[in-house]
């Protein structure tokens, strides 16, 4: 295995701690239901699952000689509060392109949450109207040449990191976490929950647990729960990354398609739109467990996690472990719907 080789810059605390949801187990009356938590990895504002992507990205960032990063996300992007955080650890100015990812008809939805946190730890934050898209944007290269014509060198990351070449590194390396983990609590999740949109965190997960498959011989199911409502995209573009991930950490054989899983019916007809089952499962998951989770991402990939259990799909023997990639930071954009 050659992920050990990829230099690692630590901006966790450490291993993400993981716990079982004891209450929400019981309510469904299935599968043991544990959480693992990205949200409280990471003391640099409020954490997520991109801290960890970046963490194999900064190494490549100070080789570059950069004093600029640039990336692009939606109004509340977790992403780029993340790249925002990661900026002023390292002392590097920050770009950020927030484009109208969401049609959210609420007047803060601009200036509230995650671009709040963004605008306090110093990005230069330019909105653009531009509609939702998981590929390459024309704004972010529009950003990249701005930054570069006012003398500075920028250094590109692209939306959740996810179409950078070292993107799904740090969930692949998140597998073998787990299995440390498994070890020390004496568990073995044979079923993995993620919401997956741009793709890397799902797709870096689904290669580490592969090379872990082809270890010990267990196998698991790596499910991700699409938020992204352009399922093809996001399904293609999880299964790219996670081939070239396995690629990367020399995996030594081809994806089995039965391993890239992206389960549709939870994320509604627009990415970022909470629908009834994404606030139910928000507030499931707060008043039985005091867990806060996002109508973005979490909140979709949780309403997949009590349908799947309740309707058998996970089986009542399983033991699954639910991962929370973080993004509370954006319900302040969503109060309406709790109102």
């Amino acid at each position: 295995m050659k992920l050990h080789e990829f230099p690692r810059y630590p901006l966790t605390f450490g291993p993400s701690p993981v716990h079982p949801l004891e209450r929400l187990t019981a309510h469904l009356g299935g599968a043991s239901i544990w959480a693992k938590r990205e949200d409280v990895s990471s003391g640099l504002a409020f954490g997520g699952n991109k801290t960890r992507k970046l963490e194999y990205i900064v190494p490549d960032v100070l080789a570059s000689g950069a004093d600029t990063l640039v990336s692009i996300g939606g109004y509340q992007s977790n992403h780029t509060r993340q790249v925002a955080a990661v900026a002023a650890r390292l002392g590097l100015g920050c770009r950020l392109v927030q484009e109208k990812w969401v049609d959210w008809d609420d007047p803060v939805n601009a200036s509230v949450g995650n671009i709040l946190l963004s605008r306090i730890m110093g990005a230069d934050v330019r909105l653009d109207d531009s509609g939702f898209d998981i590929g390459i944007r024309q704004s972010w290269e529009d950003a990249l040449r701005e930054v570069e014509e006012a003398g500075g060198t920028p250094y590109a990351i692209p939306a959740g990191a996810s179409e950078h070449r070292l993107g799904g590194l740090g969930f692949a390396n998140w597998a073998f976490e787990v299995a440390e983990q498994e070890q020390q609590l004496d568990v073995f999740f044979d079923t993995i929950v993620v919401c997956t949109v741009t793709g890397s965190t799902h797709a870096g997960m689904i290669a580490g647990f592969a090379a872990l498959e082809d270890l010990t011989g267990r196998t698991r199911r790596v499910i991700g729960i699409d938020a992204s409502a352009t399922l093809d995209k996001t399904r293609a573009q999880v299964a790219r990354i996670a081939r070239h991930t396995a690629e990367l950490i020399e995996l030594g054989r081809d994806l089995r398609d039965d391993e890239i899983t992206v389960l549709e019916g939870w994320a509604g007809d627009l990415y970022g739109i909470p629908v009834e089952s994404t606030v139910d499962a928000i507030r499931l998951s707060g008043r039985l467990e005091g867990m806060i989770i996002d109508p973005v991402y979490e909140g979709k990939s949780m309403a997949g996690l009590v349908d799947l259990v309740t309707s058998g799909d996970i089986s009542p023997d399983s033991t699954v472990l639910y991962a929370h990639l973080g993004g509370q930071p954006a319900l302040n954009a969503y109060s309406g719907v709790f109102a």
